[in-house]
C-alpha cells in the first residue's frame, strides 16, 4: 500500500510541476528537481533511495527505447562521423579531464578513482538534451546530432566507469581496456540487432492490438538483459533495437498499431523523464546526510564540487573547439572542401551538455571503499544540477544571440504538400490499375476526390499571408468538427434513454472518434513572415525547374483575371514563367494555374503568394 501510495504521489506531483511549469513558460525540469529538493526536507516526506540497478536496469532501457524509436535510421548514418566522435571521443577525453581535476583537488584519491568519477559525469543525459533542445528550437542538425549523442554515450561511459573500477582494485592493461570496449560494441550491438529484428517479424505477424502494445513494451528490457548476459553494452543494445523497429514499424504494423504504440510510449517517455528529475532532487538529502560523516570541511567540498563541475563544462568546451579546428586545418592542409560545420554550431554543441540520471546513476556504482565516495556523489549530483541550471538556462540565449534559424514550419508545410501530392498521384495510378469495371464508379468517384482533397489540404497550408479568411480545408474542418459534435450529443441521448444497447452505441463513438482524428489539421505556421523558398532536397529535380526562365512580367498583382470574369473566388495564386499568367491554384473552385497549362503546355508555375518562391513543373509533377 506504501509503494502505491508513493507511486502515486510522484506521478500527481509531476502532472502538478510540469503543468505550472508549461503556463509560466519555466524550465520543466529544473523546476522538478526544485521541488524535489525541497520534498526531501519536508518531515514526513518518504525516502526515495534511487539504486543503480533500478536507473539502469528499471528506467534506463525504456527512457532510451523511446528516444530510439523517434530516432532516423538514415540520419544516423549520415551523422555518424560526428555522433562517434561526441558519443566516444568526447566521453574518454572527458573521464581523464575530470578524472585529473579530482585527482588534483581531492585527498588521498587515486588516480583510477578520480577517472571513474570522469567517466561517472562524462554522458550528457538523453532525457535532458530532448527537453531543453525542444524548448529551445535548435536547427534540427544540432538536435539530431545530440539526441544521437546522449543515446550512445552512455554505453561507452558505463564502459570506462567498469574499466576505471577494475583498475582501483588492481591493474588493467590498454589492450584489456581495448577489449572491453570491443566486446560492449559487437556484443551490444548485435544483441540489439537480433531482439529487434527477432521482435519486427513477431509483431508483423500479431493481429491483437493488445499483445502487440504488451509486446512493444518487453523489447527495451530483452535487449538490455541479452546484451548483459553476453558481457555487451545493455544500452548500446536498447538503442540498435529501437532503431531497427522505429525504422521498420511503417512496414510491420498496421495504422492502428502505430497510433497507439506512438501515444503510450510517448506516454510513458513523459512521465519517466520528469519523474526521473523529481527523483533526482529526491536524492539531496540522502546524500547531503552521508557528506556530513566526511572529514573534509565545507569549503573544502565546495571547493571540489565547483571544481568537477567546471571541469566537465570545460572539457566539452575544448572538445568541440579542438575539434572545429582540427577540421578547418586539415580541409587548408589538403585543399579538400569538405563539410565543415560553422563555430555557431560548435559553440551551441560545446555549451548543450547537460547530464542527468546516469550520472547519478553511476554515481552510485562507485565502490564502498573509494576514499571520499560520498563527496564524490555530492560532485555527481551537483554537476548535474549545475549543468541543468547554468547551461540549460543560458542556451536559450546563446541560440538567440548566435540567430541559428529554429525549424521552419512553412518549409515543413512545403515539403509536406510535395509529398503528398506524390502519394496522391501513384495513389491515383494505383487506384486505376486495381479498380475494375464492376466497382461501383461512386466509390471510384469518391476515393479520387479524397486523394484530391487532402493533396489541395496541404497546398492550402502555404500562403498563410493571404487575405483569405478561410480555405476550403479549413471551411470543411470546422463545419465537420460541428457536425460530430452534433451527432455526439445525439448518440450520448440515445445512450441515456436506452434507445440502444452499450455495444453498439460505444461502436459508434469509436467511429465518430476515428473520423475526428483523420480531419486534416492546421499545423502551426507562426513564422510565415520568412521568405519560403524550394527546399535543398528537392531543388533541381527536373530539366523543366533547371531551365534559366526569364523575368517576365505579372498579368495580374493580386488576383485571378479568371476568376474575376466568371464571378469564382480563389484561394492561392501561382504565377506561369513562361508568360507570366497569373491564375489561381488547384485548391481554388475553377483550377484556373492547371487549365492554363493544359492548353499552354507552359510547364513551371512559381507560387505568386508573398514570401513565396517555390516552383511547380506540371509536366513532371516535381517541386523545384
Amino acid at each position: 500500500m506504501h509503494i502505491a501510495a508513493e507511486i502515486v504521489a510522484l506521478v500527481v506531483a509531476v502532472l502538478v510541476v510540469t503543468a505550472v511549469a508549461r503556463r509560466l513558460d519555466w524550465s520543466a525540469p529544473l523546476c522538478l528537481i526544485g521541488v524535489g529538493v525541497v520534498a526531501s526536507y519536508i518531515p514526513g516526506v518518504p525516502e526515495y533511495h534511487l539504486s543503480a540497478e533500478f536507473v539502469l536496469v528499471g528506467l534506463l532501457p525504456p527512457l532510451l527505447y523511446s528516444a530510439a524509436i523517434q530516432t532516423s535510421l538514415l540520419d544516423y548514418r549520415k551523422m555518424r562521423g560526428p555522433i562517434v566522435l561526441l558519443s566516444v571521443g568526447l566521453v574518454v577525453f572527458t573521464a581523464f579531464g575530470v578524472g585529473l581535476v579530482a585527482w588534483a583537488v581531492v585527498p588521498g584519491l587515486p588516480l583510477a578513482a578520480g577517472i571513474a568519477l570522469g567517466a561517472v559525469v562524462a554522458p550528457p543525459d538523453a532525457v535532458a538534451a530532448s527537453a531543453v533542445a525542444r524548448r529551445v528550437g535548435m536547427p534540427r542538425k544540432l538536435v539530431r546530432l545530440l539526441e544521437g549523442e546522449s543515446l550512445f554515450n552512455d554505453a561507452a561511459a558505463l564502459v570506462a566507469l567498469r574499466t576505471a573500477i577494475a583498475a582501483i582494485a588492481g591493474s588493467v592493461t590498454l589492450w584489456q581496456v581495448g577489449l572491453d570496449f570491443v566486446l560492449a560494441a559487437v556484443g551490444g550491438g548485435v544483441a540489439g540487432v537480433v531482439v529487434g529484428l527477432a521482435a519486427s517479424y513477431v509483431r508483423n505477424r500479431l493481429d491483437d492490438l493488445v499483445t502487440d502494445t504488451a509486446l512493444s513494451f518487453v523489447v527495451p528490457f530483452v535487449a538490455y538483459l541479452l546484451a548483459e548476459v553476453v558481457h555487451g553494452s545493455g544500452v548500446l543494445a536498447v538503442v540498435a533495437s529501437g532503431i531497427i523497429i522505429g525504422h521498420k514499424s511503417p512496414t510491420i504494423l498496421s495504422g492502428q498499431a502505430r497510433l497507439a504504440s506512438r501515444h503510450n510510449w510517448q506516454t510513458i517517455q513523459f512521465l519517466l523523464e520528469n519523474m526521473v528529475f523529481l527523483l533526482i532532487g529526491l536524492q539531496l538529502r540522502q546524500i547531503g546526510e552521508e557528506v556530513a560523516d566526511s572529514d573534509l570541511s565545507g569549503v573544502a567540498i565546495a571547493g571540489i564540487c565547483a571544481a568537477v563541475l567546471g571541469a566537465t563544462i570545460l572539457t566539452r568546451v575544448l572538445w568541440m573547439l579542438g575539434i572545429g579546428t582540427m577540421k578547418r586545418v586539415r580541409r587548408k592542409l589538403t585543399g579538400t572542401r569538405g563539410h565543415v560545420w560553422p563555430w555557431t554550431y560548435s559553440a551551441v554543441l560545446a555549451w548543450a551538455g547537460m547530464r542527468g540520471v546516469v550520472t547519478l546513476a553511476a554515481a552510485f556504482i562507485l565502490p564502498a571503499d573509494t576514499p571520499e565516495r560520498a563527496v564524490l556523489v555530492l560532485a555527481a549530483f551537483v554537476v548535474v544540477a549545475g549543468t541543468l541550471v547554468i547551461q540549460g538556462t543560458t542556451l536559450p540565449a546563446l541560440v538567440r544571440w548566435l540567430r541559428l534559424p529554429p525549424p521552419d514550419p512553412a518549409e515543413d508545410a512545403l515539403q509536406e504538400a510535395a509529398v503528398l501530392n506524390d502519394m496522391g498521384k501513384v495513389a491515383l495510378e494505383r487506384l486505376a490499375e486495381i479498380s475494375t469495371p464492376e466497382d461501383s464508379p461512386e466509390v471510384i468517384d469518391r476515393l479520387r476526390a479524397r486523394l484530391r482533397d487532402r493533396t489541395d489540404a496541404a497546398w492550402e497550408q502555404l500562403g498563410r499571408q493571404s487575405t483569405l479568411a478561410e480555405t476550403p480545408s479549413d471551411a470543411y474542418r470546422r463545419l465537420r468538427t460541428e457536425l460530430l459534435v452534433t451527432e455526439r450529443e445525439q448518440a450520448l441521448k440515445a445512450r441515456d434513454s436506452g434507445q440502444a444497447d452499450d455495444v453498439v452505441l460505444r461502436r459508434i463513438l469509436e467511429r465518430l472518434d476515428i473520423e475526428e482524428s483523420m480531419l486534416d489539421r492546421e499545423d502551426d505556421q507562426s513564422d510565415t513572415d520568412r521568405e519560403l523558398h524550394t527546399p535543398v532536397a528537392t531543388a533541381g529535380s527536373c530539366k523543366h525547374l533547371d531551365h534559366p526562365w526569364k523575368d517576365v512580367r505579372p498579368s495580374a498583382t493580386d488576383s485571378c483575371a479568371a476568376c474575376v470574369e466568371e464571378g469564382t473566388t480563389w484561394v492561392h495564386l501561382r504565377m506561369c514563367l513562361k508568360c507570366g499568367n497569373v491564375a489561381c491554384c488547384d485548391s481554388s473552385p475553377r483550377k484556373h494555374s492547371a487549365r492554363h497549362f493544359y492548353d499552354t503546355r507552359h510547364p513551371v508555375m512559381r507560387s505568386f503568394e508573398p514570401g513565396e518562391t517555390w516552383r511547380w513543373c506540371y509536366v513532371d509533377s516535381q517541386l523545384g
